[in-house]
């Protein structure tokens, strides 16, 4: 029997009907057994206050045990400006700080971009990557995931519909499960 991975799922978006979050859902059920996907919210996360670094709000605090506490990473996002939304960046922020003491260190991570426009939110999918560098993040590098044209893939539900997209979602999950295998701290 192998080992289950508990991988914290970022949505990027704080709209409850973001397809961001749609996709997010989606995800659960579409992973591998060897996966498990848990969505830890960031909406109400304090915007980051290097004064609280030392003793930092209750939010914060249990928001960076989630992450310290799986075994990878999954960011769902859309893009804002070519770039992720201010709710990610702060998450990331207070994920990462006091300088030294990142929950996001050595973990396995992978990015989904999520947009209606054609090029599924590319720009904010190579951003965030600059970020994960830096976090010392190894980020599943194939297959990209830029998902395009969000709007038609979901019924009224928020079900995923599209099948091809569910069968290269499923695939980019076996392949980011191998990737965590590869790249999980010893």
């Amino acid at each position: 029997m192998s080992t289950v991975r508990n991988v914290a799922v970022l949505v990027g978006s704080l709209r409850r009907e973001a397809y961001s979050r749609k996709l997010a859902k989606a995800l659960i059920p579409l992973a591998p057994a060897s996966l498990k996907l848990e969505i830890v919210e960031i909406r109400d996360l304090p915007l980051f206050n290097q004064d609280w670094e030392a003793d930092p709000p209750a939010p914060a605090r249990e928001f960076k045990a989630h992450i310290a506490a799986a075994d990878a990473v999954l960011f769902v996002t859309p893009e804002y400006n070519r770039s992720v939304p201010g709710a990610l960046k702060n998450a990331i922020d207070v994920g990462s700080r006091p300088y030294g003491q990142s929950a996001w260190s050595g973990k396995p991570g992978a990015v989904i971009s999520v947009s209606p426009g054609a090029i599924g939110g590319f720009g904010a999918n190579q951003h965030l990557r600059q970020s994960l560098v830096f976090l010392d993040v190894p980020a599943l590098q194939q297959p990209e995931a830029y998902i395009g044209n969000a709007h038609k893939l979901f019924d009224e539900q928020g079900a995923l519909t599209n099948e091809s997209t569910r069968e290269f979602l499923q695939k980019m999950l076996q392949a980011f499960a191998q990737w965590i295998e590869r790249n999980r701290p010893r």
